[in-house]
């Protein structure tokens, strides 16, 4: 399967029977044009305009916006509920972690995660292969506290979100942190983005892999 990032808390992630696009952002609130694209399913871990712009993706055959099983084509789903904040949900609210399923590939997707993970959470998540993780800070988890929620999880692949870039509305955005503070908090220099990731199952990296995604 490919995953590809098209920026904020967005990604596309193709496997051989369907698409599932993550967090679809309304490109006036992001900064970032958002691109033309389709999927067979979306998914949405709260009701922020730059998570929920499921009108941007077309053909689109269901909107995943709440915990629960769900299945379709083959892509197995899991949704678990978090909080947007460290306090309960009262500074944001809810929050929904996605287990996504795709030719044999475990990914994760933390959404806006505002807190670190209790046991039964981390139970829910165990052997996960591809770890989508916002480390920006202000909204979500900080760098550091991404780095200690990637250790409870422990995947084979960790790809890091929803960080400050100079391309984003910075009147909404200037607070977040940037990739490189993740990075060296994760004690890796020299990282160089690539434009996409193919995971294959039989091929997984035998220790934690940091990427970063264009």
């Amino acid at each position: 399967m490919e995953i590809t990032y098209l920026g904020h808390a967005c990604f596309k992630l193709r496997g051989k029977s369907a698409t599932v696009v993550t967090d679809p952002f309304d490109p006036d609130m992001v900064g970032v044009k958002f691109p033309k694209i389709s999927a067979n399913i979306v998914t949405v871990s709260h009701q922020h305009k730059d998570h929920n712009y499921s009108a941007g993706v077309s053909d689109r055959e269901i909107v995943i916006s709440g915990p629960g099983e769900y299945e379709l084509k083959g892509i197995k789903i899991l949704g678990v509920s978090t909080y947007h904040d460290s306090e309960g949900g009262k500074d944001r609210g809810k929050n929904t972690i996605y287990r996504i399923e795709i030719d044999r590939v475990s990914i994760v997707h933390l959404g806006d995660l505002g807190h670190k993970l209790n046991d039964k959470e981390v139970d829910r998540l165990d052997g996960v292969d591809v770890l989508l993780v916002p480390v920006g800070g202000e909204y979500t988890i900080n760098s550091e506290e991404a780095a200690m929620v990637a250790s409870q999880i422990e995947p084979k692949i960790i790809i890091p979100m929803h960080y400050n870039r100079p391309d984003l509305n910075q009147q909404n955005f200037a607070k977040l942190t940037g990739v490189e503070t993740f990075l060296k908090e994760m004690g890796k220099t020299g990282v160089t983005p690539l434009p996409k990731l193919v995971v294959n199952r039989d091929k997984l990296p035998l220790e934690t892999t940091v990427v970063v995604l264009e």
